[in-house]
C-alpha cells in the first residue's frame, strides 16, 4: 500500500468525521437546502464540461448524457428541495395502553460520516444522486468515483470542490488500492454501487465497523414477452433498455423470454426497431452518434469472447455480431440459439449482446428465473392483466417493469433497490434520505404509573392484571 494513498483516505475520513457532533447541530434544514442548491447551480453551470469528460470516458451520446446523467441528479435534488422539511419533521407516535403517560417521537438524525463508491457505467449519476440523499440527511462524505472513467472522475471532482465545502464532502480519486484504504475507515454508512462479487467485500469491510450499508448491485434483469404483448411497443422499449448505454445498465434487460407462437413477428419488429434507433446497417450503426463505446478493453475482450463461445457452440446473432477493437465499438447484436451453459445466460452481460429465448410455457420460465440470483429488475410485457399478475406474484426482483424499462430508476417516490444478490437496502427521494438517517427514538415520562410494576412485586397479581389491560 502507497503511504500517500494511506494518508489520504485517513485523512478524509478524519477530517470530515471530526465535525460530526458539530454538524448535527449547524447543519440543518437551512444549510442542507443551500448546500443541494449550491450544488444544482454548479451542475448546471458545468454541463458542458460534463458532456465532454463522458464523451471522452466512452464516447456517450450527449443526448444520454443529459437524459441518464444530469436530468436523474437535477430531478432528486429538486424532489429533494420540495420535500426535505416534511422528511426532517420530528413525527409524534402516539402511545399504546401500556405506554400511557408517556410521550413519544422520531427524530430523524444523520448517522455521522459517510462514503459513496460509485461506479463507471453511469459515473456522474451514480455519484452525484447518492451525494444528494446524504446532504439532506445531513451527512458528511468521503465520495469515490470511478477510476475507469477518469474524465468524469475529474470533473466530478471539480464540481463538488466548487459547490460544497471540503469540511462536508471531499472526494477520493485512484484505484483499487484507495477504495481497500477507504473501507478500513470506520465509517458510518457506505453506499456502494456496483457488482455483487464487489458488494460482498464492501459488505464484509463494513461488517468490521457494524457500519450500514446500501448496496446497489446487478445481475440478470429477465424480460419475458407474453402472447398478448404489444408488439411493436415491446420491441421499441426493449431495444432502447437494452442499447441505451452500450448496454452498460444494471437495469438493463439481460436477455428476452418471449412466447414461442409471437417469436417471428416479435424479431421482426426487434430488428427494425434496432435499425431505427442505431442504424440499418453495420456501417451506419458503427457511424451513429447515438451508440456509447465500450468502457475500456478488458471489457470489450470479455463480451466478444462472450459472443465467439456462443457461436462457438451453436448460437447465431440475429442482427449484429461485428465489433472493432480500435473503437471499442460492439454492434447492437441480437443472439438466438443460446442455452443455459453459454456465459451469455450464466453472467451479467453488461453490453449490448441481447439473448432472445423462445418459452411455450411461462411455469418454466418462471422456474428458470427463481432458480437463479434474484434479479434487480424484471421486465413483462403483456395485456393480459390475469398473466401480468400472475407472473409478478410467482417472482421476486428489486422492480417489476410493466410494459416499460428502465424508467422506474427515474421515479423519485419509488425505492430504487435490489434483493438478496442484486442489492440491500434502497435509493431515491424520502428512501435515500432514510438511508443515510437514523431514526432515533425519544420517549419521555409524563405521568406513566411505571412504579406500580417495579419490585417487590409481592406476588404476580399486578402482573396478571397488567397483561390482561395493557396488551
Amino acid at each position: 500500500m502507497d503511504q500517500s494513498t494511506q494518508a489520504n483516505a485517513e485523512q478524509a475520513f478524519a477530517h470530515l468525521a471530526a465535525g460530526n457532533q458539530r454538524r448535527r447541530v449547524s447543519f440543518g434544514f437551512a444549510e442542507r437546502r443551500a448546500a443541494l442548491r449550491a450544488l444544482s447551480e454548479t451542475i448546471t453551470a458545468r454541463e458542458a464540461e460534463i458532456i465532454e469528460a463522458l464523451s471522452a470516458d466512452f464516447a456517450k451520446p450527449e443526448a444520454e448524457i443529459r437524459l441518464t446523467e444530469i436530468l436523474p441528479v437535477q430531478s432528486e435534488i429538486s424532489h429533494t428541495l420540495r420535500h426535505l422539511k416534511r422528511w426532517m419533521r420530528v413525527r409524534r407516535v402516539f402511545p399504546t395502553r401500556a405506554m400511557l403517560g408517556t410521550k413519544a417521537r422520531i427524530i430523524p438524525e444523520p448517522k455521522g460520516t459517510a462514503l459513496i463508491i460509485a461506479p463507471w457505467n453511469y459515473p456522474v449519476g451514480l455519484s452525484l444522486g447518492p451525494l444528494v440523499s446524504a446532504l439532506a440527511a445531513g451527512c458528511a462524505v468521503v465520495l469515490k468515483p470511478s477510476e475507469l472513467a477518469p474524465a468524469s472522475a475529474a470533473v466530478i471532482a471539480d464540481i463538488v470542490g466548487e459547490a460544497l465545502p471540503e469540511d462536508l464532502v471531499r472526494v477520493v480519486q485512484g484505484g483499487v488500492e484507495v477504495s481497500t484504504q477507504l473501507l478500513e475507515q470506520p465509517f458510518d454508512h457506505i453506499f456502494f454501487t456496483g457488482s455483487p462479487r464487489v458488494g460482498k467485500i464492501v459488505m464484509a469491510a463494513a461488517a468490521k465497523h457494524l457500519a450500514s450499508v446500501t448496496l446497489e448491485l446487478g445481475g440478470k434483469s429477465p424480460v419475458i414477452v407474453g402472447p398478448g404483448a404489444d408488439l411493436k411497443k415491446a420491441a421499441k422499449m426493449i431495444a432502447w433498455g437494452k442499447f441505451a448505454n452500450a448496454g452498460q445498465t444494471c437495469i438493463a434487460p439481460d436477455h428476452v423470454f418471449v412466447a414461442k407462437q409471437i417469436e417471428a413477428p416479435f424479431l421482426a419488429e426487434l430488428k427494425a426497431a434496432i435499425a431505427k434507433m442505431y442504424g440499418k446497417t453495420e456501417e451506419a450503426q458503427h457511424a451513429s452518434r447515438d451508440l456509447a463505446r465500450i468502457i475500456n478493453p478488458d471489457h470489450f475482450a470479455r463480451l466478444t469472447e462472450m459472443i465467439a463461445e456462443a457461436e462457438a457452440e451453436g448460437a447465431r446473432p440475429l442482427t449484429g455480431g461485428a465489433s472493432k477493437p480500435e473503437s471499442r465499438y460492439i454492434a447492437p447484436t441480437v443472439m438466438m440459439g443460446t442455452d443455459p451453459s453459454m456465459k451469455l445466460e450464466q453472467e451479467e452481460i453488461f453490453g449490448p449482446v441481447l439473448p432472445v429465448i423462445p418459452f411455450t410455457d411461462p411455469d418454466e420460465v418462471l422456474a428458470r428465473i427463481e432458480a437463479g440470483p434474484k434479479p434487480l429488475a424484471l421486465y413483462i410485457f403483456e395485456r393480459d392483466r390475469s398473466l401480468i399478475d400472475r407472473l409478478r406474484r410467482a417472482s421476486t426482483s428489486g422492480a417489476v417493469g410493466i410494459n416499460i424499462a428502465l424508467a422506474h430508476y427515474l421515479h423519485p417516490n419509488l425505492p430504487f433497490g435490489g434483493i438478496g444478490n442484486s442489492g440491500l437496502g434502497a435509493a431515491h427521494g424520502h428512501y435515500g434520505f432514510l438511508a443515510f438517517s437514523h431514526e432515533r427514538a425519544v420517549l419521555e415520562n409524563r405521568f406513566a404509573p411505571l412504579g406500580m410494576l417495579m419490585p417487590p412485586y409481592r406476588g404476580a397479581r399486578i402482573a396478571k392484571l397488567a397483561q390482561r389491560f395493557l396488551r
